[in-house]
């Protein structure tokens, strides 16, 4: 009774009692099929009989409610009783056990005897949904990586440290990395297809699962990405293809691993539709007119509001290579008046994308980033960080004078956790976390002449934090340091004036400082959410959100 079966389909041979053909297809799982709370969902069939089409919903996946409801749905009489199925092993398969065996994404094809069918050329089709596909996926995959690392050397200790800690510091990363990148290269080659370096990403996410990156499509791009072909098992792969060739070759050097080159799709400087402007804006003309006034108007509220109402016209300016450059000499408000950059951020994304970093910052990200600091190879410059980042509110006065206060040692601990990428043989190369905070902050003692400060920059910078006080972790002022002006941050808090500086770069179209480019984009996309899925990520970036929000 049943022909053309095509491997992975569900075949059952089925005739009504007008001898029509009937096929139906499901269109997927509204639900989790091995969750038993779930189970009480539906799931949505596509129907034929004769030349008509329909949708048959039944509420569980159970044969008998499915055949009488798509008969149901084409008016003619439902045949269910003397109705036999079996699976393709020829094991018959009950009522009860019905539900259990369609929703393994294991199970191959089903076959439907019918006392009534007469023609042996009429067929049900019930072919694989999208979401059994990636069950299979899921299960090959979890099972390949399972097995490797359950029969090679040191692949049981990586397995303890999951199951003890729902995490894996980043020397056993390493190690898990190096594992299956040799079993890949072993059974592939060192040129193993995309096909199969997805597999063992996808095997990782599976079998690991708090490993899995929640704001990627697949939760496995920080370890294979086959569109842009970087990550930690691609990383390896390449590793093992210069030192393969460097073998061939008998010559020296390579540079070491990095991230590649990155076509951004977001981020400060991409042009984008702006959703919070006032309706009320304002021609060329009004607005020459407008930044005429703001440059000798002394009150501030008027300023302000001429602001807003040019935004259009210096977001424009900004995002022009010609006229950016000039953003300063045309709106020197900026200078002297605190709080347009929170304006301009606000006009830009909402009021609730910018209040995010001081909103979560000290309930789901510092403390996270403290502990997964301690988990870092100790050096000096951490060690004060830690101590001063984790350090109590009374203090003594010894500890006091330690460093930075508690919130900016932090943002600094991050910059030690998602490091500057290496820069190959360019100057100028490899750069530490330590060398790199110089580019985020500097300080200044209280009386220190500002103006002396930007004097002495004698080359083009990207913005930075300058901290005027009497210590470290006790400052009264911070400026945004940008094209050798001094901006003025409206909070004196660490987090607020770092809060500031990142939004600075959207106001004014300016790039992250390539050092901090990692760091920065981790509270792009992480914190505040902005071009989520748009902006390339290293591969370490998505490793540590998936510890910190895990």
């Amino acid at each position: 009774m049943i022909r053309g079966v095509k491997r992975g389909s569900v075949n059952v041979t089925l005739e009504s009692s007008s001898h029509h053909r009937l096929v139906f297809k499901p269109r997927g799982f509204f639900r989790t099929p091995f969750s038993s709370h779930q189970l009480q969902g539906s799931m949505l069939l596509k129907a034929k009989l004769g030349g008509v089409q329909k949708f048959v919903r039944v509420s569980v996946p159970s044969l008998k409610e499915f055949l009488i409801a798509a008969f149901a749905k084409f008016g003619v009489p439902a045949v269910t009783e003397g109705v036999k199925v079996f699976d393709s092993s020829g094991t018959e398969l009950d009522e009860d056990v019905f539900e259990d065996i369609v929703t393994d994404p294991s199970t191959g094809r089903f076959q439907l005897s019918s006392p009534h069918s007469s023609d042996s050329q009429d067929t049900v089709i019930l072919s694989d949904s999208p979401l059994r596909k990636r069950q299979k996926l899921d299960a090959e995959a979890k099972q390949l990586v399972e097995s490797i690392l359950t029969s090679k050397p040191g692949g049981e200790r990586i397995i303890n440290e999951y199951n003890r800690t729902k995490s894996l510091v980043d020397e056993t990363r390493r190690k898990m990395v190096n594992i299956l990148v040799a079993d890949m290269t072993e059974k592939n080659g060192t040129s193993p297809p995309r096909q199969v370096k997805e597999m063992y990403a996808r095997g990782i996410v599976t079998f690991f699962p708090y490993l899995s990156d929640p704001y990627s499509k697949n939760g496995y791009e920080h370890y294979y990405d086959g569109e842009s072909g970087t990550g930690y098992l691609a990383w390896r792969i390449k590793t093992i293809q210069r030192c393969t060739a460097k073998e061939r070759r008998l010559s020296s050097g390579a540079p070491g691993d990095g991230s590649s080159g990155e076509d951004q799709c977001g981020g400060p400087t991409v042009r984008r539709e702006l959703q919070f402007v006032t309706e009320n804006v304002l021609s060329e003309d009004e607005c020459k007119e407008a930044i005429s006034l703001m440059k000798h108007s002394a009150d501030e509220d008027t300023v302000k509001k001429k602001m807003k109402l040019t935004f259009v016209y210096r977001h424009n300016m900004v995002l022009d290579p010609l006229l950016s450059s000039n953003i300063l000499s045309v709106f020197p408000r900026f200078i002297d008046i605190k709080g347009l950059i929170e304006q301009d951020f606000v006009l830009m994304f909402g009021e609730d994308v910018s209040g995010r970093l001081l909103e979560r910052w000290p309930t789901t990200f510092k403390r996270k980033i403290i502990q997964q600091g301690r988990k870092l190879p100790s050096t000096t410059d951490l060690e004060e960080l830690l101590l001063a980042a984790d350090s109590p509110e009374d203090a003594t006065e010894v500890n006091a004078d330690i460093g930075w206060d508690s919130d900016l040692s932090a943002i600094l601990l991050l910059l030690h956790l998602i490091p500057p990428s290496g820069q190959g043989r360019k100057r100028p190369g490899k750069v530490s976390a330590s060398q790199a905070e110089r580019h985020l902050v500097v300080f200044k003692k209280t009386g220190t002449n500002i103006q002396e400060h930007l004097d002495a920059i004698t080359t083009s910078t990207q913005p930075y934090l300058l901290a005027v006080g009497v210590k470290k972790n006790d400052i009264h002022q911070f400026f945004i340091i940008l094209d050798k002006n001094a901006i003025p941050c409206k909070s004196t808090s660490s987090l607020g004036a770092f809060d500031e500086l990142f939004k600075a770069h959207f106001v004014f179209g300016t790039s992250y400082n390539t050092m901090l480019h990692n760091m920065y984009t981790f509270i792009q996309t992480t914190v505040y959410n902005i071009d989520v899925g748009k902006v390339k990520e290293s591969p370490r970036v998505a490793e540590i959100r998936t510890r910190l929000l895990r």
